[in-house]
């Protein structure tokens, strides 16, 4: 039987990988056999590769907000691209593209990264920048209409939810 940490330089992060090897089937529009093998095998290597450069390692507190927090974060996906996709094919698309500030409660630089990769992975938005001495993110969007709406929410929608899973 394989040690702790056997398996522990394998898997240095197994949540994570398990998240890779997802997002890798999300990606491709796949789920063969192949691309299924090829995920987990990215999720395997990237993390045992890159584990030297993690600052910390996050601890997960409390998994059925992560649950939660999934299942928000693919509704939002789809419910955002189609959104996107009625905003971009109207003959009359009246964009209104701005670049806003978002204030971090967040400190957990992995729940930042979370964050950001949240606000990026749903379509319409992209986190930008962290400035990490303000604590802030600077996030594009493809159409805002109102500032304090669009940052209420980002805080309500994903970062109350990672700071419950993360704390």
């Amino acid at each position: 039987m394989p040690s702790i940490r056997a398996w522990r330089f394998w898997l240095p992060h197994p949540l994570f990988s398990l998240f890779l090897a997802l997002l890798w089937l999300l990606m491709v529009n796949d789920v063969s056999m192949a691309n299924a093998l090829l995920g987990l095998a990215l999720g395997v290597a990237i993390p045992m590769v890159t584990h030297g450069f993690w600052a910390e390692e996050a601890r997960i507190r409390r998994p059925l907000p992560l649950l939660r927090y999934l299942l928000v974060l693919l509704l939002d996906i789809l419910r955002s691209n189609l959104v996107v996709a009625l905003r971009i094919l109207r003959p009359a698309r009246h964009l209104k593209p701005a670049f806003f500030i978002y204030p971090l409660a967040l400190d957990d630089d992995f729940a930042i990264t979370i964050l950001a990769s949240t606000i990026s992975l749903t379509p319409g938005t992209v986190s930008l920048h962290h400035d990490a001495e303000a604590n802030t993110l600077l996030v594009h969007a493809l159409h805002l209409e109102n500032e304090a709406d669009a940052i209420e929410e980002i805080h309500r929608r994903y970062e109350r939810p990672l700071q419950e899973i993360f704390r």
